[in-house]
């Protein structure tokens, strides 16, 4: 799952005012941004190397530091202790334990496969990307609209107003998310816009996944905060 992991950051910052948008924005993809780290330093490999050839279906991916359940339990301590220290507050600390868990369970329904620990030992997803993306595609987008429109009605009930151009910005970020996985899902942009076989050094499928990650991380940092209180 892309888009619907920063849906609950927005929760958790509602909720939770103490923590700051941004930390909460990187905690709800601390697995990925674990993955993207650990892919570079050659722990976990994702195939195809090329961004053009890559679709969710195709794409093969190694997780197993990142994303396994045995080195989750690590990862949930960790993110308390850094919530508890950061903020000074164990309310934090538990809320990011709450975002990395839910990580994991979006994933197990609409992501790529995770084990125990490794190939092998037990699954622990459905592997839908592999198996039927579209299908992972629909469940994202309706857990990205319901947290949506969870979260905007919380706002209104709170007196909280934003403008009509500033709600389309930050769904626009969640449909940009929910449109690109839809296009690469079972046909590569090579395949779509039958583009040469090339290599310019940068066409690479990682650096692309993280341009994606933190153009979004970055859009919703900027446009979320932009409202008025009514009360």
């Amino acid at each position: 799952m892309l888009a619907g992991h920063f849906t609950t950051a927005l929760i958790a910052k509602q909720k939770f005012p103490k923590g700051s948008l941004f930390y909460f924005l990187i905690i709800s993809q601390l697995q990925d941004l674990l993955w993207f780290t650990f892919h570079y330093l050659g722990l976990e490999h994702t195939d195809p190397s090329d961004a053009f050839d890559a679709t969710l279906s195709n794409m093969a991916v190694d997780m197993l530091y990142s994303h396994d359940v045995l080195p989750l339990v690590l990862w949930l301590a960790i993110v308390f202790l850094i919530g508890k220290l950061l903020f000074k507050s164990t309310q934090v600390g538990l809320v990011s334990m709450a975002l990395v868990l839910v990580h994991f369970v979006l994933d197990f329904f609409s992501g790529h496969m995770h084990h125990l620990f490794g190939e092998g030992t037990m699954d622990a997803g459905l592997g839908l990307y592999a198996s039927s993306p579209y299908v992972a595609i629909l469940i994202e987008a309706i857990f990205s609209a319901g947290a949506l429109w969870y979260f905007f009605r919380e706002e209104t009930k709170k007196g909280v107003f934003r403008t009509t151009k500033n709600r389309v910005a930050i769904i626009s970020v969640f449909a940009y998310g929910i449109i690109f996985m839809l296009l690469i899902a079972t046909r590569s942009f090579r395949e779509i816009l039958s583009i040469p076989e090339f290599d310019l050094g940068f066409n690479t499928n990682m650096p692309t996944l993280i341009f994606t990650y933190g153009t979004m991380l970055y859009c919703l940092n900027y446009f979320v905060p932009k409202f008025k209180t009514t009360e």
